[in-house]
């Protein structure tokens, strides 16, 4: 990748969380039961919440940042959202939308600074990152010459985990000894030229399109309210679905996907539609990442 100016760096980097939603997904299983099995057959830690959380995902989204963009490790400007919350209603939705749900790690070159964030994320069916299941790990970057590259292998398990341990090991010893510290971005030439410049951008500054779950009285008007309150916040609508298997006590899941929108204009949005009084609890959001 060092003859590219990397755009995108996109990865499944936890094992453990890929294994969790590929199960929840395959089988219908609960994610309580899932996340139990993959402590048995030592995929999860006793404590788990480094990777159920996203942290551990942060982590190598963070230093894969730095590589591809020449820029300082920040762990504490990183954005982390853990799969937790996701529940077997959100991946129903979102494979009769076409789309399969996955924990990434984010890292994304834009005109004023990058973007590094963790999060449940729904993928396109036929993107080649959304194929990879179980315990695998994936990496997919951008460049602006190679296009997509897809890099991929087992991201859980004790022999992978010794194996990365002891390549980092040779790593460190080999940057010791090579006194390389001011070193190119290992991704691409052109990210020298901004080193240390280029800052890391606030969530209210994120750009995404988003899948949308409100729980609404099923009676006349309630859509046109939420458009309108969509559109005065600038966001486009893509789709929008009525859920009819889980009515109940006359309030329905209703589904949206978004165009791109900025964070800020999201989270205003949001908290419209919540204060609705016909909107039952809070308005559930994912991001969604096209890979072309």
């Amino acid at each position: 990748m060092s003859g590219n100016e990397v755009k995108r760096v996109a990865g499944i980097i936890n094992g453990t969380s890929n294994y969790i939603l590929s199960e929840m997904t395959q089988k219908g299983r609960g994610f309580a039961d899932v996340l139990k099995e993959a402590q048995a057959l030592g995929y999860a830690e006793a404590d788990p919440s480094f990777d159920i959380n996203g942290t551990d995902a942060a982590h190598k989204i963070t230093i894969l940042a730095s590589l591809a963009f020449g820029i300082p490790l920040q762990f504490d400007s990183v954005h982390i959202e853990g799969i937790d919350a996701l529940t077997p209603d959100d991946i129903q939705d979102a494979a009769e939308l076409g789309y399969s749900i996955k924990h990434l790690g984010l890292a994304v070159r834009r005109d004023n600074g990058v973007e590094i964030r963790v999060h449940p994320t729904l993928v396109p069916q036929d993107a080649l990152i959304a194929s990879v299941n179980g315990v695998m790990n994936a990496v997919q970057i951008q460049g602006n010459a190679i296009g997509n590259s897809l890099y991929y292998g087992p991201g859980a398990g004790k022999l992978p985990t010794a194996s990365a341990v002891v390549a980092d090991l040779i790593d460190v010893v080999r940057e010791l000894n090579l006194k390389s510290e001011d070193r190119l971005a290992e991704f691409g030439y052109s990210q020298v030229l901004d080193r240390n410049t280029l800052p890391v951008l606030p969530p209210e500054d994120f750009n995404s399109a988003y899948y949308l779950r409100l729980t609404v009285a099923d009676r006349a008007g309630v859509l046109a309210d939420i458009t309108r309150i969509l559109a005065d916040n600038g966001i486009s609508i893509n789709s929008v679905s009525q859920k009819n298997r889980h009515k109940h006590n006359s309030h329905i899941p209703l589904v949206l996907l978004t165009e791109k929108v900025r964070e800020a204009q999201m989270d205003d949005a949001c908290a419209q539609l919540a204060a609705l009084p016909a909107v039952s609890g809070a308005v559930k959001r994912i991001r969604v990442e096209h890979f072309g």
